[in-house]
């Protein structure tokens, strides 16, 4: 069965850092792309990053460029975002998504997201 499960939201101070984590299981994840996107309230869904499973292609959106960095530990199948600087406004459900298609890909679209976690909630407060 694949899993992708979210962990390590919490409520934090703006100007704090979190680092969330994205445990994927029951596929192979070689020739996937894990990607992070959060939900706002109110707001659609956006994309934050997305890294290659087997390294050599990592893009980041426009909402965490310079703040937030993807990693991953594939020993340990576990894709990470490290979030710095929190804002209010970073405040939203996070979720990591897998997909096939390139990073380029991912990023323009979600709806090359096969498998989706259930997400961890951050709420950052002024």
């Amino acid at each position: 069965q694949v899993q992708l499960v979210e962990s390590g939201g919490a409520e934090v101070q703006a100007g704090g850092s979190l680092r969330l984590s994205c445990k994927l299981s029951g596929f192979h994840y070689d020739d996937w792309n894990i990607a992070w996107f959060r939900q706002a309230p109110g707001k659609d869904r956006e994309a934050l990053s997305c890294v290659a499973s087997t390294g050599g292609d990592e893009q980041y959106g426009n909402s965490g460029k310079g703040r937030f960095l993807t990693s991953s530990d594939m020993a340990d199948k576990t894709v990470f975002l490290q979030m710095t600087n929190l804002k209010h406004d970073d405040t939203a459900v996070y979720s990591c998504g897998a997909s096939p298609s390139k990073c380029s890909v991912v990023m323009a679209t979600e709806r090359s997201i096969f498998y989706w976690g259930r997400g961890t909630q951050v709420t950052v407060s002024s």
